[in-house]
This record gives C-alpha cells, sequence and structure tokens, in this order.
C-alpha cells in the first residue's frame, strides 16, 4: 500500500467484483443503447465557479491528532490523565515521576506512550523530541524508542546531570537503528528523585513543508487539487439565549482579526507574533451547523451576521436553513445543505437543484455521502456511483450551487466513529475509498465550462451525466463522464456539436467515428458496464482560446 497505482488498482478491482458478482443476474439481457447529446458552443457554455469542489475538514475518527497531525504523543499535555490515559506506568512509578528505586534496574524505571495504537517508527530516519522538565535536583533521564514489548531499542538518547529548577525546555533527536510499527517513547532513569514533565512532544522530521503534517496523507488531498477548506467554528451542540449572546459574538470577532486582522492589530498581532504575518484568506464565515431548527437559531444568527457584516463586509455568511425549496427568511449570501441518505437516493438527487431559484443566495452543499450501511459500508462502489451522479448534477447546477465538499474526510482504522470516510489510515499506511476515487475524477471541475447534455434512451432513468470543457498546462480537453447505475450495460453513442476546431486523437482517450447523425460534428462510441462510472476525455486543437476568453 501507499502508491497511487496500487490504490488504483483496488478501485478497478472493486469495479470488476460488481460486475462479477452483482451484475450476474443481467448477463442474458440484452444491453440498453442510449445517446448522449452535448452541445459545446460557445453561446450556450457557461463557467463552474473556481470554487466549486472543495474539503471538510472536522476532527472525528482521529483525523487530527493521530491522523493528519503527525504528532506521535498522545495527550502530550497531560490534560487526559486517568485510567484512560496514553501515559503509562513502567515499574514503580508516576507521571510525577517519582524514582524510588535507589538500585534501580538496568535501563532505569519510567513511563511510556504508546501513541496512537502504536508508534510508527521507521529505520534511518530522525524524530525530534521536545518537552518541558522540572526538577528540585539534577537530573538524569533517558529517552527511547522502543517496539511495543520494549524488547527492541530503536533509538535512544540521555541527559546527564542537568539541573531543571525552573520548567527547562529539552530538544533531542533520535534516529532510528530499525524499523516497528507499533513503537512507543520511554522516559526513563536510574537517579532516585521526583521530576514532573509537560508538553512533551515527539515528530518525524520530514514532515509536509517542515509544518508537522504526514506527508503521504496531505498529498492524497492535494491530489483532489481542493478550491477551499471548510472546519469547524465554535460549538456545534450548546444554545445560548439571544438576549446573553454577546460575548460570544465578540469571541468571533476576535477569532477573524486573529485570522485577518492587521499585524499591527490587537489579535493580529499575536498572529503574526505567532510567525504569521500575513493575513489568511478567509472568505466564509457559517453560522451554525445544522442549527437551523433550534429555539435561538435566529435570532443568535442575525447578531452575529450584522456585527460580521459591520466588521468585514467581504466576508460572505453562510445561513444553515435549506434555502433550496423555498425563500429563507433572513439575509445571507449562501446557504448550507447537508445529505446523508441511501445510494438509490443521492442518484435521484441528481436533479436536486434544478428547479431551486437563481435569485437570492447561493448553495454550498458542505456535507453529502451515501452513509446507508447496506449500501455504504466501510466504503463502496454503490456508494460512490450515487456520488458521482449526484456530482454531476452540481455541476450543471453550478450556477446556483457554489461550493460542495464530500464528508467525513479521515477515519484512522483504530477509530471507526463514521462511516463510510473518503480516506482510511493507521500510523503507516493509508488508501483512498471509492468515494475518494470517484472525487479525482471531478478535481478539474472547479473554474471549467460547462456544456448543455441530453440523453436520450429508454433506460435514462438509471444514466446520468455532465460535460465540461477543461484546460491543463498544454491542452483542451473536452471530458464527459457517465454513471450507469442499472443492471444492464449500454451501448452508448455521444455526438457533440458546436466545437470550433479539430481533435487531436493522439491525447484523447476515446477517438471519434464517423457520423451518420445530423449535425453531429464528433461522435464517439463505448459500452457503458453495468453499475459503472465513465470519463471521456477529447482533446481538442484551438478550443483553449475561446476558453481563455470566458
Amino acid at each position: 500500500m501507499g502508491s497511487k497505482d496500487a490504490f488504483f488498482c483496488t478501485f478497478c478491482s472493486l469495479l470488476l467484483f460488481c460486475f462479477s458478482s452483482k451484475c450476474l443476474s443481467s448477463e442474458l439481457d440484452l444491453p440498453q443503447t442510449a445517446l448522449v447529446e452535448v452541445d459545446a458552443s460557445w453561446e450556450v457554455s457557461r463557467k463552474i465557479p473556481d470554487t466549486l469542489f472543495g474539503l471538510f475538514f472536522e476532527e472525528i475518527n482521529h483525523a487530527g491528532a493521530g491522523g493528519i497531525w503527525a504528532e506521535l504523543v498522545s495527550n502530550r499535555s497531560n490534560s487526559q490523565f486517568d485510567k484512560h490515559s496514553s501515559w503509562k506506568l513502567k515499574n514503580s512509578v508516576a507521571l510525577r515521576m517519582e524514582i524510588l528505586c535507589e538500585n534501580c534496574p538496568a535501563g532505569g524505571v519510567g513511563i511510556y506512550n504508546p501513541g496512537f495504537w502504536g508508534m510508527n517508527i521507521e529505520e534511518g530516519k530522525t524524530y525530534n523530541l521536545v518537552m518541558y522538565i522540572r526538577s528540585l535536583e539534577s537530573v538524569e533521564l533517558t529517552a527511547s524508542l522502543t517496539c511495543s514489548d520494549g524488547m527492541q531499542n530503536l533509538a535512544s538518547v540521555s541527559i546527564q546531570e542537568i539541573d531543571p529548577s525552573n520548567w527547562t525546555k529539552i530538544e533531542m533527536q533520535l534516529l532510528a537503528q530499525g524499523t516497528c510499527r507499533t513503537s512507543r517513547l520511554e522516559l526513563t532513569s536510574m537517579k532516585r528523585g521526583v521530576i514532573w514533565f509537560d508538553q512533551v512532544s515527539l515528530m518525524p522530521s520530514d514532515t509536509y513543508k517542515g509544518h508537522g503534517f504526514r506527508k503521504e496523507l496531505i498529498y492524497m488531498l492535494l491530489e483532489l487539487r481542493p478550491q477551499f477548506l471548510r472546519f469547524p467554528g465554535i460549538s456545534h451542540h450548546d444554545e445560548v439565549d439571544t438576549i446573553i449572546i454577546e460575548p460570544f459574538v465578540k469571541d468571533v470577532l476576535d477569532s477573524l482579526e486573529f485570522a485577518r486582522g492587521s499585524a499591527e492589530s490587537t489579535w493580529g498581532s499575536v498572529r503574526s507574533a505567532m510567525g504569521h504575518p500575513e493575513r489568511f484568506p478567509l472568505k466564509y464565515v457559517a453560522i451554525g451547523n445544522e442549527d437551523c431548527g433550534k429555539e435561538f437559531y435566529r435570532g443568535n444568527y442575525l447578531k452575529f451576521y450584522d456585527a460580521i457584516r459591520k466588521a468585514y463586509p467581504d466576508i460572505q455568511m453562510i445561513s444553515n436553513c435549506d434555502g433550496s425549496s423555498r425563500p429563507l427568511d433572513h439575509p445571507a449570501d449562501l446557504y448550507d445543505f447537508h445529505v446523508y441518505t441511501s445510494a438509490a437516493n443521492l442518484f435521484i438527487m441528481k436533479n436536486k437543484f434544478d428547479r431551486t431559484s437563481r435569485i437570492g443566495p447561493k448553495v454550498f452543499v458542505s456535507e453529502y455521502a451515501v452513509n446507508e450501511q447496506r449500501d455504504a459500508g466501510k466504503g463502496s462502489l454503490l456508494a460512490s456511483l450515487a456520488e458521482a451522479a449526484f456530482l454531476t448534477g452540481l455541476e450543471k447546477n453550478s450556477d446556483v450551487v457554489q461550493m460542495a465538499s464530500y464528508a467525513p474526510l479521515f477515519v484512522n482504522d483504530n477509530d471507526s466513529t463514521w462511516n463510510p470516510d473518503a480516506i482510511v489510515f493507521n500510523s503507516w499506511q493509508q488508501y483512498g475509498t471509492p468515494s475518494y476515487w470517484v472525487q479525482t475524477y471531478f478535481r478539474e471541475s472547479s473554474g471549467s465550462v460547462i456544456h448543455p447534455i441530453t440523453i436520450s434512451s429508454r433506460y435514462s432513468d438509471s444514466l446520468a451525466a455532465s460535460a465540461i470543457t477543461w484546460q491543463d498546462s498544454e491542452d483542451i480537453f473536452l471530458r464527459v463522464k457517465i454513471v450507469n447505475f442499472g443492471p444492464n450495460a449500454v451501448n452508448l453513442t455521444i455526438s457533440s456539436r458546436g466545437l470550433q476546431d479539430g481533435v487531436n486523437t493522439a491525447k484523447s482517450t476515446v477517438v471519434p467515428v464517423e457520423s451518420e447523425l445530423p449535425n453531429a460534428a464528433e461522435v464517439m462510441e463505448a459500452v457503458l458496464p453495468p453499475f459503472s462510472f465513465t470519463s471521456f476525455d477529447l482533446a481538442l486543437d484551438q478550443y483553449s482560446k475561446l476558453v481563455a476568453e470566458m
């Protein structure tokens, strides 16, 4: 595991498994036929918002601590020191580490931290240990990385005769001499006395750009080419009466000043002192999360809305109330829409926003997924097909749908609080579920051009499709994506008209055939397997000039 190709092969295997099991009952059925017509004429095309597809990150399933954050020590601040604490006793000691022995055994006594279900320590890599210690006497201390049974010592470094009468920051590097996927950090001593520890941190030296994130997980996010990042704000479950909401409003304004204020402002100066003088590009604020039905929501919403609008008139504010079927009764730039449902229902919802008013706030589909367990499990092809169909509908309705993100993003395989998720990982492995890989086929959609598309088939209720023109650093492509959500194969003909230039067949994933259809500039033919997602790219010669002018 670990390579992109390996993950893609996993996705292919899932696809083939569906064909060989779920679809056996249809092998004797005759294939259906379908005609997909794309109108690539410039007059009827429309630019998709640059922000259409992005990411939603929340601390669930150990997505952050024990996940994307590369910190190896669990509970490094000792704030959870109880029977479930990650700090474990080794011999007769406590975390207020009192060494009681006069003649301690070889190797000393002390404490250990197993991290998040074991630390992944790899031979040849360096790990940075930072901690604060305090003692009334001089200290002799050894920090070691050992395998989970404590028998294999992978790295060790010692501190001799230091005098930390005040809190003293200790920084050390440990070079691993072996590999163990379930390692632990040990802090031991052979000298009688008391040592206090705080903020014990162990980080790999090779994090993403030195920022403290696991590189392999960040790379998987970058593969999606996200155009925005959504993350929680203050609280999800609490509710406050509007008459006492003002302190919370001030707290939010202070937080916004920390992110957006100048380096000379009260909170902006704090940000600058922390090493980030540049302002963060915070452009949106969602007021609440799934709170529309709560008693005080509308009153509180207006308090936040008015205060933020006055201080930051450019920030776009997002309401929790669904405006897709009826107008909102309060001001908003966007409204939040969440959907967790069955595969069949999400497939039907590809048309959800077809009739939504184009006047008023835009739509932010900030959380979507197939989560019904019989359809999704821990990630399935069926779920991803329904999600792909739903996304084609968002593309086609992107004049009103401004942004969309899948949820949840991550799950540590040792803590599956919520299933399914896009990316599954443990301390040293990771893979994308089919829902993740489907999103990679929509990563070029943001900022591209959407074209009208029609499907003619008596089987059309089981099909979903979209057509975009997108551009990489060298070429321009017409991409047609099609979901076959039914048990029958489909003999497909794709007809495109309105293209201004010729086709570069060498760079296309499908080759046009001679057409007998009227007014069809290019015709492509293919067979769609049952329960499948297919993407076609037709490389165009000069169309990029027109895209650049849009």
